[in-house]
């Protein structure tokens, strides 16, 4: 019997192609990270961005990524590993808080692209100029995505390459810099707390990959390698030009959001800040591109499950979901119009309870169903995914006790996260109410 959660997609991505989406989808280059060193200096900034967040944070994740991606390896990702080890309610309520932690994430790229693009030719930076070219973005990288899943994993190598090659410069100037003591400015309460959190934002993602399983060649067995690739990708590209930076003598005072420029300015002169520029512009598109393709796929499963309406699940000759990716598009380019903002807090929490939820998930379907072929399978039986759970879970519940007091706009945002939360559940009964009445 076919499963209707297969792609019909003729052409499937590989290894290399999935590697780049997931690693446009958790890291799109090493932008992000400056508040962390500014913060916490550049010996405690790499325990936590090389050696904490990935150990407590980054591999728990990539490891359950990878058996429940080779034991169900289909469209949807996430939200069919709910549904089978938890009922269609759970399934429901990962998909929600995916698709409402995306909200404050999806619509920071737009702006980021623009804003890199105004810093190239600043003329374009008047009126609703900038708002109209985030949009452009968006209206490009659906069209790339109703190509489908193939032309957009290959778009991803070009464009992780292209935003990488300036950063290989950078590392280049920093190294080849005389090596100075100025960089080990000493800070007296380095803020180590606050850096895993900011990291944390700056490692999730790994699940976003899972739901375009369907389009994905051997997806059993290419999931557990494209991962530990993934992983390793990500944490070379934090640490190495940071590393060159250090060895520059750059002391850590001198980072603060968005430094990536006028660091490589110091380092390598006008041309490679240009360049950094132009590859702020391509990690935000090679991101929002990569999310498109990964976040519409959860309503296009979810129609085919009879969760949403059937056109949901209409597919165009390339196999891509073209009323999700419109509908999806247009939702983002709305929060961008109302002004979201990716706050790591509320994109931590919700993306955070989803990813804790996949690992409930894991733990229930080692028990539901043991004998559930799975090409890679966590150590340690059943104990060993219980407690592969653990240190993301405390390094949620970190999270909501630090940043309770944090405010989005005139509310508290933890009071924000718990009412999208319980949104959720209300959905989901006055969905399934109108189900059964159609």
């Amino acid at each position: 019997m076919t499963n209707p959660l297969k792609s019909k997609s003729g052409q499937k991505i590989g290894l290399v192609a999935l590697v780049s989406a997931t690693y446009a989808m958790v890291a799109g280059g090493p932008f992000g990270l400056e508040e962390i060193i500014q913060t916490s200096g550049y010996a405690h900034a790499l325990l936590v961005i090389c050696i904490i967040t990935p150990l407590l944070w980054g591999l728990p994740t990539t490891l359950m990524v990878s058996e429940l991606a080779s034991a169900l390896p289909e469209t949807g990702g996430f939200y069919v590993w709910a549904t089978r080890a938890l009922g269609p309610f759970w399934g429901f309520q990962e998909s929600w808080l995916s698709f409402a932690g995306s909200i404050f994430d999806m619509a920071i790229y737009p702006i980021l692209f623009s804003t890199y693009l105004v810093r190239l030719l600043p003329m374009l930076g008047k009126g609703y100029t900038p708002f109209l070219i985030g949009v452009f973005m968006i209206v490009v990288c659906a069209a790339m995505n109703l190509r489908g899943t193939h032309f957009v994993g290959e778009e991803s190598i070009f464009l992780v390459l292209a935003l990488l090659l300036p950063f290989g410069i950078l590392v280049w100037y920093g190294f080849s810099s005389p090596d100075t003591a100025t960089a080990s400015t000493h800070l007296t309460k380095p803020d180590l707390l606050a850096g895993i959190l900011i990291a944390m934002w700056n490692y999730m993602g790994w699940d976003n990959a899972s739901t375009i399983a369907g389009d994905v060649k051997n997806a059993r067995r290419t999931y557990t390698l494209a991962m530990a690739v993934a992983l390793a990708l990500v944490i070379v590209t934090y640490l190495v030009p940071i590393v060159a930076v250090a060895h520059a003598g750059i002391p850590a005072s001198d980072w603060e959001t968005g430094a990536w420029v006028s660091l490589a300015g110091k380092l390598g002169g006008q041309k490679l800040a240009l360049l950094v520029t132009a590859a702020g512009m391509l990690g935000a598109l090679s991101t929002f591109n990569a999310l498109v393709m990964s976040l519409s796929r959860v309503p296009y499963a979810m129609a085919l499950k009879g969760f949403l309406p059937k056109m949901f699940g209409r597919e165009n000759s390339y196999g891509a979901p073209w009323i999700s990716i419109l509908v999806c598009s247009a939702f983002w380019a709305l929060a961008t119009v109302l002004g979201f903002e990716a706050t790591v807090m509320l994109d931590v929490l919700l993306t955070g309870l989803s990813i804790l939820l996949e690992f409930v998930a894991l733990v229930a379907l080692r028990i539901k169903e043991p004998d559930l072929p799975r090409l890679f399978r966590v150590k340690g039986g059943l104990v060993g995914a219980i407690f592969l759970g653990i240190p993301p879970a405390v390094l949620i519940a970190i999270t909501c006790v630090r940043n309770h007091a944090e405010s989005v706009g005139p509310f508290n945002a933890l009071t924000v996260g718990v009412c999208l939360v319980l949104l959720g559940v209300v959905f989901y009964f006055v969905g399934e109410r109108q189900r059964k009445l159609s």
